[in-house]
């Protein structure tokens, strides 16, 4: 497919993401977009894909003009996009999205449809679980799934924004070599938009870049480094270094923590983290440095073990109401429970026909509501009481896990901020994001809604919301998706922060960065976490081995 935008723009009010840009996209080539945080990459995918309409501007697929409606209307006409994150449905399993995708075509038998992913997943290098629900799975394995999705439904323009952001090297690798393959051997267009000059080096045929919503130039690859860098910055940017601000107090003991899932258990973790320390975790995703920061964070139970912050330990306050444990638990635990009330109800009244559940399911849901809001107001969760301790977490899914998408910053900032009144100072909330969005230079106003801002900005926008000071910052992959100004202006802030004695845990797939950014790291294996390391005495091969489960 021969694709070319011709002077396309994008205006959010007076902000212009995209400011007359026109490219031309041939097959069987990768071409890669770079640009920093804000550049207007996604911003200009997202308008090929049909994610976004113009407001000027022309796309032109083999020479005819194209005007998308939407995403689904974009892949009719063979352009798919995977997108930075994962259009899928997490609670249902892997064969279940991927029948979804065939909306015209979704009697046909479970068992052919997963057939049909099996193989071609085979066709790609890509092993899935089809059972498995999503859910469960690692963003290379979500990825993996939609970019198989997008090629059965006929995806001739492929269009990856951020494709390595929190995959395994692994993943990476696999992904790589189908791209490639996709690309000469089937001539699919294909464009990869990053941040990581490295990848575009490995990668691609062509690179263009953006700067402020503009093209400032194309080069063929390879390109020198500095001249990538020139392009994106205007000018080649130092690495700022890190001072060490460890003191001896200890602000986190883990005593013989253990955090068992149904996929990975953690057990016998015992540590100390001291104010102004930085703890790197390194290992493969899914290796269990995420349990120990949720452990610790209280967003999963202890197995065993303690988790004490400032020599207290970090525990919830559990209900009087819970005097009957098994009645209780199911009572109280939410829609299922409230399901299987209705149900006992509808048997003792004799009430036989679905249409005749309408009493019982009242009285259910007056149960299960009545019951929520006496236990919310009786007990306190262990991540509530962490957070009152002075613990913060960063999450690596910003959508998913930390921002709400429809909601504007200022409402962010109205939830953000605790206070004694049940009703909301908008005007306060108002003024006081406004401060903030200049503080952390986020590129958005009062009024943007957080799906709308970039990668980087709900980065930003996460720690802009933090309470100040902390004791404790937890953060999953904390420069994923930013380019090399944004993570060393986030780093900065971090910096900060130790010198007030904040401690701080990150978890990184980065090796590079958890080896100039932290005083320690540990290295975890399939759940086993090895002895730790001072930074100044290891490499980026030897955490390599680590990971691999070598012997340290």
């Amino acid at each position: 497919m021969h694709v070319e935008l011709r002077d396309i723009h994008k205006h959010f009010g007076p902000l212009r993401a995209n400011d007359g840009i026109s490219l031309t996209f041939e097959p069987g080539h990768i071409y890669g977009i770079l640009g920093e945080n804000g550049a207007g990459k996604s911003t200009l995918m997202k308008i090929l894909s049909g994610y976004q309409a113009p407001t000027s501007g022309q796309i032109l697929l083999n020479q005819q003009p194209a005007n998308f409606a939407s995403p689904s209307d974009a892949l009719r006409r063979g352009v798919g996009m995977l997108y930075q994150d994962p259009l899928d449905f997490p609670p249902m399993r892997v064969i279940e999205n991927y029948q979804l995708a065939y909306d015209n075509k979704i009697m046909l038998p479970l068992r052919q449809r997963e057939e049909d992913l099996i193989a071609f997943g085979k066709r790609f290098g890509f092993t899935l679980d089809t059972r498995a629900y999503v859910d469960t799975m690692t963003m290379g394995e979500r990825q993996q799934m939609e970019l198989l999705r997008l090629l059965a439904l006929g995806a001739e323009l492929l269009i990856l924004d951020e494709p390595t952001t929190g995959i395994s090297a692994e993943q990476k690798t696999a992904l790589f070599d189908a791209m490639r393959r996709l690309a000469q051997e089937e001539q699919k267009t294909i464009i990869l938009v990053s941040h990581k000059l490295e990848e575009v080096q490995e990668l691609c045929d062509e690179v263009s870049v953006l700067r402020k919503g503009k093209w400032v130039g194309s080069h063929p690859i390879p390109c020198p480094t500095a001249e990538m860098v020139r392009l994106m910055f205007g000018e080649e940017l130092p690495r700022a270094e890190r001072v060490s601000c460890r003191v001896e107090k200890t602000v986190l003991k883990l005593d013989k923590m253990a955090v068992h899932t149904y996929h990975l258990n953690i057990d016998n973790i015992s540590l100390d983290i001291h104010e102004g320390e930085v703890l790197g975790l390194a290992g493969l995703e899914g290796s269990g440095q995420q349990l120990l920061i949720k452990g610790c964070a209280g967003l999963l139970p202890l197995y065993r073990g303690r988790v004490m912050l400032d020599d207290s330990p970090v525990e919830g306050q559990r209900s009087p109401f819970f005097w009957l444990p098994g009645l209780s638990g199911i009572v109280f635990s939410g829609g299922f429970a409230a399901m299987i009330v209705r149900l006992l109800l509808g048997q003792i009244t004799g009430i036989a026909a679905a249409g005749e559940l309408t009493l019982a399911a009242l009285l259910a849901g007056a149960i299960w509501l009545v019951g929520t809001i006496i236990i919310s107001w009786t007990s306190q969760s262990t991540y509530h009481a962490f957070q009152q301790r002075g613990g913060a977490y960063v999450p690596a899914e910003r959508l998913e896990e930390a921002l709400i998408p429809g909601l504007s910053l200022t409402e962010h900032m109205a939830l953000a901020t605790s206070g004694k009144s049940m009703l909301v100072n908008w005007k306060d909330a108002q003024d006081e994001i406004a401060r903030r969005i200049q503080q952390f230079n986020i590129k958005g106003q009062p009024q943007t809604l957080v799906d709308k801002l970039s990668g980087g900005n709900q980065q930003r926008a996460m720690l802009a919301l933090m309470k100040s000071p902390l004791r404790l910052l937890l953060l999953e992959h904390p420069t994923r998706g930013l380019d090399v100004t944004s993570a060393n202006w986030m780093w900065e802030l971090f910096q900060e922060r130790l010198k007030e004695g904040t401690a701080i845990i990150f978890v990184s797939a980065d090796l590079d960065e958890l080896l100039e950014r932290s005083d320690r790291i540990a290295v975890f294996s399939g759940g086993v976490m090895s002895r730790m390391v001072n930074t100044t005495d290891t490499t980026v091969d030897e955490l390599g081995h680590m990971i691999g489960g070598g012997e340290s």
